[in-house]
């Protein structure tokens, strides 16, 4: 028997309609959150190019095979859907409605069914059946030509910024709140539509008013928080590490230039004609000590500067040990469930599922007797 979840969604059901980044990460956040989540694992895999085993996406999940293209496969996931309150998919329009379960068909079976659809482009318009990824999804709305330097290609923020906060999370935040509806008197299941474009575009509210305001210029490197401004932004040290610096408001600032040494030239924050000299000045002062010269030399004050670290380095930094931030699982160092709370904690209670290692298990747990197929391999020793 699978370890039971503990967090605030312990008892809800998910399946998960296997395929890669966006949808997978949704669905480990409810399952980090106590959701018992079953992915829907094909036969021959997703195309990841990852061994299963590493694959934190996956954690606390468990997995069975069903393939969806041979004729028992749609009545054998409609079987998980009737005993489900969430199901996650990921395909390009239709594709779900020509493997048989669809929405028209999972309601059949559950009228209660929260059916979450994620998707780069969205349900519908001219580019909705059409391929794409990331950075394509944040290009056009604006979000990438945000970020970087003028002059220079905008920054790719990794996947970060559209499959997973523009894709995922808006994913799971419509998926609760349409729980929370059909599980009111008199309400139903739904469609939730999570297109990485609405929620990328979503993102930049605070900065389309900004813009609205005249307080915001189109272009990058030019605005308070985009590293135009010489006091937030990103400066090298002299071991070729780097510091980051997020002294916006007046008494950080000047406690700033206080312990960074410049006080006595530095101008006043809003003197925006002296940014470029202040750059220079403050570029050169960090190129004088290391990253952990600088680290112990604002420790402890409200400067707003911290070391850039890498993702080896993060788990140790003494804030993120002492809250727990990462944790070891399965022999991997990974992100802790996020957010915290009070009365019913999340945490990580599975490794990785393993495709179809599940089946049986979960056919008992499910009360699902026609949930039948291979075994895969062996979940990994947690």
């Amino acid at each position: 028997m699978a370890e039971a979840g503990t967090g605030p969604l312990a008892g809800v059901r998910v399946v998960e309609l296997a395929g890669i980044g966006p949808g997978p990460f949704a669905a480990m956040v409810l399952a980090d959150l106590g959701a018992d989540v079953v992915r829907v694992d094909r036969p021959g895999g997703t195309g990841l190019a990852v061994n299963p085993a590493y694959d934190l996406t996956n954690r606390n999940k468990r997995s069975v095979l069903i393939d969806l293209k041979a004729d028992d496969g749609p009545a054998r996931v409609l079987g998980l859907v009737e005993r489900a309150d969430i199901l996650i998919e990921g395909y390009r329009p239709g594709v779900a409605e020509r493997l048989g379960v669809g929405p028209l068909e999972c309601h059949a079976r559950n009228p209660k069914l929260v059916y979450g659809r994620m998707t780069g482009w969205g349900q519908e318009g001219p580019l909705a059946e059409r391929a794409g990824h990331d950075i394509a999804y944040i290009a056009v709305t604006g979000t990438l030509g945000m970020i970087g330097s003028p002059g220079e290609p905008p920054t790719v923020p990794a996947n970060l910024v559209g499959d997973y906060a523009g894709g995922s999370l808006y994913l799971v935040i419509g998926i609760l709140a349409a729980l929370q509806h059909a599980r009111t008197e008199g309400g139903a299941g739904q469609v939730v539509d999570a297109a990485i474009v609405d929620g990328a575009a979503h993102l930049a509210t605070m900065i389309h008013g900004m813009l609205a305001a005249g307080g915001w210029q189109d272009r990058r490197g030019a605005n308070l928080l985009d590293g135009g401004c010489p006091f937030y932004g990103s400066y090298e040290t002299s071991d070729g590490e780097y510091m980051a610096v997020g002294a916006l408001e007046p008494q950080f600032y000047e406690e700033f230039v206080q312990l960074l040494g410049i006080a006595p030239e530095a101008p006043a924050r809003k003197d925006l004609a002296r940014w470029d000299g202040l750059r220079e000045t403050i570029a050169a002062r960090f190129l004088t000590r290391t990253r952990a010269e600088w680290t112990a030399l604002f420790d402890g004050s409200d400067a707003c500067v911290a070391p850039v670290l890498s993702l080896r380095e993060a788990p140790e930094h003494p804030h993120l040990a002492a809250r727990g931030t990462f944790t070891e699982h399965s022999g991997i160092t990974q992100p802790a469930p996020a957010p915290r709370f009070s009365a019913t904690p999340g945490s990580v209670r599975l490794g990785p599922a393993q495709p179809g290692a599940d089946t049986a298990e979960v056919a008992r747990d499910w009360d699902v007797p026609g949930l039948t197929g291979p075994a895969g391999p062996a979940r990994r020793p947690c």
